[in-house]
């Protein structure tokens, strides 16, 4: 686990951006999920989530698993979400994984947060 690791998050509108920084595994992956059942879970949730990686170094099978969770609550409930800014490993696991056939992945996150808006 990174010793850096944390997760904040802000809004831009309606949409909320959560932006995870470090490794995101097995270990701290369930931090992850928390934060989106928080937002995914709510009365009143918010219209869409992006999940900026622009700061995550490292991600695994935990990682994939909480984000493909996540989407299908989002979707179940009408709310848009995608990713934002995967670098180098994290971007070759999504694709591997073919996490990029299901959730929107964006290469800037001003795109992701108006494809969600647009849900």
């Amino acid at each position: 686990m990174s010793a850096e690791f944390g997760i904040t998050t802000r809004t831009e509108g309606d949409v909320v951006v959560v932006t995870p920084k470090g490794d995101l595994d097995a270990i701290t992956s369930p931090a992850l999920a928390n934060v989106l059942e928080g937002y995914l879970g709510t009365v009143e949730p918010c219209q869409g989530v992006v999940v900026d990686f622009s700061e995550v170094e490292f991600c695994d099978s935990r990682c994939i698993g909480v984000l493909v969770a996540s989407y299908r609550q989002a979707r179940d409930r009408g709310i848009g979400m995608a990713v934002a800014s995967p670098r180098g490993a994290v971007q070759r696991l999504f694709v591997i994984a073919g996490i990029d056939q299901v959730i929107t992945i964006e290469e800037d996150l001003g795109r992701a947060v108006k494809a969600v808006a647009a849900v």
